[in-house]
Formats: structure tokens, C-alpha cells, sequence
């Protein structure tokens, strides 16, 4: 396979830094995470660079995009999104979001809409819409709170039991003790400290998205069945009344399976 050439660069905008790569050349396809960043979709912007132009970016806050002003609200990314787009100058755009990016996109659809064509949202973790809500946000608060406190095997543990995710006896104090990268721990503490609880609270005004002629996707991991994303996604997909797109793998499947990830998501293009 050639390699595939990547320009990067950072647009500054008033209160943060924003640090972003360009693939490829065709039509624009952006991808986006909240807390993940460009790195995290690499694999599959190489994949998708053939044929489109793939623009991929750190979220504010998070490693390169170094932020002067504080906080991380949908609306603050999507406004980062909206100034990221017009500069390069390609749109509208196809954005894919997974989970918190996956909340930007969908508060750039209700922003923007003339910037964006198609959002595919990829499990956002709506935790307002379904129906134990308080007791998932309730829980979500501790869980922040012991992390910033400086529990940080303990706040994990929560955070999967509360996803419904199953991992193995061990592989969290593999995954988040001992010595760890300090950019990993800076990210690691802006997530929980200024992003995650923006990202579960947002509601998104469906009236809007409607009326706005952006098509929307709602997608959801073939592996998450049971998981609080794949209840979060349903009952957007419901109150848009449409059905939800199943993708390869799980939660992460973009990066853990980027190929067949990479076919499923060219069928959704069109």
C-alpha cells in the first residue's frame, strides 16, 4: 500500500490552539472523537484518503490543541469544528463523531447546518434520553469526583461498570496504574474534569436537527449490544425516527477494525 501523505498544522482560534491533519483529496470527510484525537483515527483517515479529502483533529484540550480559556462544551467543539471546516475550505463536510465527538457533530448539525451535509453519530453517550437518567448522571458525578480526588483505578472501574462494558479480572490496573505517559494523565484529567460531564448531559434539540437538512446517521457498535451507548444511541435514533446503522466491533471498532470499519462506513457515503 503507498503511504499516505499528511499535511499538519494548527489553526488558532480565541481561546485555544487547534492542531489538525488533512489526507487525501475529494470530497470532505472530517472525523472527530471527544476525548479521542487525530492519532486515534489515523488508521482509518488512510483508508478513507483515497478518494476524499479527510481532515482529523484534537479535540481543545487534548494533547496538541492546547487551550488558553477553559472548558470543553459541545458547543465549544462544534464551533472549533464550524472554523476548522471554513478554513480548509471543502465543505460542506460528511463529519463522522464517535462518542463524544459524536455529540460535537451533532451540535455542529444544529449550529451549522449549512457546513455539513452528513452527520454520522457513532454512539454519543446521550445519558439524558433514556430512562434512568438521574441515577446514570448521579453516578457519573462520583465517578468524576473520585478521579479528580485521585482514585484513578477506582473512578475506571465505576466508569466501566456504569458503560456495561465487561473487561477482564486485572486489565484495568494494567491499563491505568503504574507508570503511565504525563500527556496520557494530562488528557486523561481534562476528559474527566472539564469534558465528560458536558458531553452526557447535552440534549440534543431534535426540532432543530430535523428542520435542518443535514441527514443524520445514528450508528451503533454490532458488539455493543447491552452496553449504555447502544441504549443512548437507540433512543436517539427513536426520537429522529429513524433506524440506527450497525458498524463492525464495539464502542472503539473505528480503531480496533479499522478496515472492515472503513467498508461499512464507505457503504453509509454513498
Amino acid at each position: 500500500m503507498t503511504a499516505t501523505s499528511v499535511s499538519s498544522t494548527t489553526l488558532t482560534v480565541p481561546d485555544a490552539d487547534l492542531y489538525y491533519e488533512i489526507r487525501g483529496t475529494g470530497p470532505l470527510v472530517v472525523l472527530v472523537g471527544a476525548p479521542m484525537d487525530a492519532d486515534s483515527f489515523a488508521p482509518l483517515a488512510d483508508l478513507l484518503a483515497s478518494d476524499h479529502t479527510v481532515l482529523t483533529t484534537d479535540p481543545r484540550g487534548i494533547n496538541r490543541s492546547p487551550l488558553r480559556g477553559e472548558g470543553s462544551t459541545p458547543e465549544q467543539r462544534a464551533d472549533d469544528l464550524a472554523r476548522l471546516i471554513r478554513h480548509v475550505d471543502a465543505g460542506p463536510a460528511t463529519v463522522f463523531g464517535s462518542s463524544g465527538g459524536a455529540v460535537t457533530a451533532l451540535a455542529l448539525a444544529q449550529a451549522h447546518p449549512e457546513l455539513v451535509s452528513t452527520v454520522i453519530a457513532h454512539e454519543p453517550p446521550l445519558d439524558r434520553l433514556v430512562e434512568d437518567a438521574d441515577e446514570l448522571l448521579a453516578t457519573s458525578e462520583q465517578m468524576m469526583a473520585d478521579y479528580v480526588a485521585g482514585d484513578v483505578i477506582g473512578a475506571w472501574k465505576q466508569f466501566f461498570a456504569l458503560a456495561n462494558i465487561q473487561v477482564p479480572d486485572g486489565m484495568i490496573e494494567g491499563m491505568f496504574g503504574g507508570e503511565r505517559d504525563p500527556r496520557q494523565l494530562a488528557d486523561e484529567l481534562f476528559w474527566f474534569e472539564h469534558e465528560l460531564r458536558e458531553s452526557i448531559t447535552w440534549l440534543p434539540d431534535v426540532d432543530t436537527l430535523r428542520a435542518g437538512g443535514v441527514r443524520i446517521v445514528v450508528g451503533i457498535g454490532a458488539e455493543s449490544g447491552g452496553q449504555l451507548c447502544e441504549r443512548t444511541s437507540t433512543a436517539l435514533a427513536a426520537r429522529l425516527g429513524i433506524e440506527p446503522t450497525r458498524f463492525p466491533g464495539d464502542h472503539t471498532g473505528f480503531a480496533e477494525g479499522p478496515e472492515p470499519f472503513a467498508v461499512a462506513l464507505r457503504a453509509v457515503l454513498g
